[in-house]
Order: C-alpha cells, then structure tokens, then sequence
C-alpha cells in the first residue's frame, strides 16, 4: 500500500468528516447516521441548500457548509455517491419551511440518487428544485450519453446560490439563478499525475515524464488526450484559450477566474498558473473581475488545476461578494 496518513481506508472518509467537525465546532455538525455533515446552528426561514457527491473532492462539499454557502452536505464513500436515503435525509435537514435546492453535479449516481431524494422529499411535504451542474468542456461531445460532467462550476454555484438564500429569496429564484451560473459557466483541467485511491498501491493512471493528460475529471477518470510536458504558461493557454472561445468571450468582457488545484498541487504552483491565466485574459480585452485560486474541489492527491470561468454578469457579483464563513471559504 502506498504510504498515506489514514488508519484504515474503509474508515477514511467518517473520520475525516469527524475532524471536520471538530475542528470547526461553531460551524458545523457530523452527523454519522445517516452520514450527513449540516450547520451548527441550522438557519430559520430561508431556502435551504444541500449538495454532496463522493468524497475525495476535499473540501467540496462539507467544506462549503455554513453562512452565505450550503445549509447541509452530503458525502458518499470516495469517488462514490451518497445514498438516496442520505440525500432524502440531507434534504429534510436543509429545510426551514421554504423548500430546498439540490446542487448535484453532473454523475448518474448522484443525479439519480438526488431525483429519488426529491421524490420523497415530497412525500414529507419538502418542496424541492434541482441545479444540475454540467461544466467539464472536456466532456462537451455530440454523442449520446449523460453530458458534460460537473466540476469546478459548482464551487460558484454553491457561493452564488447561498448568498441569494441567506438574503431573503424564494425557491424559484434560487434555482434559477443557480441554473443561469450552470448553463454559462465552463470548466477545463490537466494532470501531471494521477491521485491514488486510500489504500492502493498505485495511481489510477500514469504517464510519462514528457506527458500531460488533458481533459482529466475529478474522479480520477483519464482525459481527452496526452500533450507534451511544458512550462505554466504554455499549460494554462491548453485550459484558457478553448474556454474563451467556447463562452465567446471578446474584448470588453469580463469574468470570475477560479484557478483550482486537484490535490496534489502546491500553492506556489496554482498561483503562477493564476498569474497565467490572468495575463492570456487580459491581453485578448478580457477582465478578471473577481478571481479565486486554491484546492477547493480535488481528485484525491492529483497533481494537477482546473481553470473555471464564469461570465461576470453585473448582477452576479454582488452575491459573488456576499459574506461566507464556512470551514474552506471565508470572507
């Protein structure tokens, strides 16, 4: 077994939920049965937001659990979906009388689990609407299949959607609004490595010194195709430059800029890619309105970044901007 700081791997994922919570006592609650990590103080008479996925994606989702973001989180097992009875019991948990927003990335266990959530959440009178969240541009295809898969856009979905519940707005505005950040915002990554699952020996694939897979997802799935190894620069213009052209940014536009490491990628690194991605927007007339840089929504221990960009409508940067505390976004 590759060497990783864990007792043992099929108990990996509740006592990380349980160190979450203890070191964040004033903002959040594990609650082992049913496996769902909620607020410390649950909110009164807003809409509720509730989201989850496998674990593995540290901090996303239970990181995000507090004011101005999500009400609960709910985690599967690494790389795997929570349980439609975990979502149901996270949806329940999420509501204060206004109905609740599923935010489900974009993986037929999750969208599965959370549309039999749904179903009986009704059953308990829980009004709910569905944010589907589909943004990898590396899954864009005309073929038939699920779609594009959810990555980095949720992160912006989550903090746009929480900043307009936790100031008042109704369910229908919520998810609509949390619909309108899905449908415009588009995501790209690369790896220089695979992460490795808790207790293997190796990574889920691997490349040589000269390669760079393109296209990688956050559940260690393999990319579009190999490109040669480079330096930052050259790299981040792979992401950048077919995201410009796919949201059909000109000159005069302006964008939110998230710059995210997939685990395994050091500060400095993420912070030169950020200064790349920075300089190929601006010197085609693009403005980084708002920017965030750093390992929110991971693949385990990949090295590796995703660039996120979302149009800066005017509109949406007020709830960009809103007060968050959770335990892995504060401002």
């Amino acid at each position: 077994m590759r060497r990783q700081i864990l007792n043992s791997p099929d108990d990996v994922v509740s006592e990380a939920l349980e160190g979450l919570a203890l070191a964040h006592p004033s903002l959040i609650v594990y609650r082992p049965d049913p496996g769902i990590v909620t607020r410390a103080v649950p909110a009164r008479n807003k809409v509720g937001l509730v989201s989850g996925g496998g674990s593995g994606h540290e901090p996303l989702h239970a990181g995000f659990v507090g004011t101005g973001m999500l009400d609960v989180a709910v985690p599967g097992a690494v790389f795997a979906s929570p349980t439609a009875l975990q979502v149901h019991e996270g949806t329940v948990a999420a509501d204060s009388g206004r109905g609740v927003v599923q935010i489900v990335k974009n993986y037929t266990g999750d969208v599965l689990n959370f549309q039999i959530a749904g179903e009986l959440a009704g059953d308990d009178a829980v009004r709910t609407e569905t944010v589907l969240v589909a943004d990898d541009l590396a899954t864009d295809t005309d073929e038939d299949g699920p779609g594009r898969r959810g990555t980095a856009a949720v992160l912006a979905i989550e903090k746009i959607c929480g900043a307009s519940a936790e100031a008042g707005a109704d369910l229908g505005t919520v998810a609509e609004l949390g619909r309108r950040v899905a449908r415009n915002a588009r995501t790209l990554s690369l790896a220089l490595s695979a992460g490795t699952h808790p207790g293997a020996t190796t990574p889920a694939f691997s490349l040589g010194q000269d390669e760079v897979e393109l296209g990688v997802g956050i559940h260690g799935e393999r990319g579009t195709g190999r490109i040669p190894f480079a330096d930052a620069d050259t790299l981040t213009a792979r992401l950048v430059e077919p995201l410009v052209t796919e949201l059909g940014l000109a000159k005069g536009s302006s964008v939110i800029a998230i710059v995210n490491g997939l685990g395994g990628t050091y500060p400095l690194e993420l912070h030169v890619a950020a200064r790349a991605v920075h300089r190929g927007l601006t010197g085609r007339g693009v403005t980084v309105a708002r920017s965030l840089v750093g390992g929110y929504v991971t693949s385990l221990d990949m090295h590796g970044l995703s660039v996120t960009l979302l149009p800066a409508d005017p509109d949406l940067l007020p709830w960009w901007d809103a007060p968050v505390r959770t335990p892995a976004l504060t401002w």
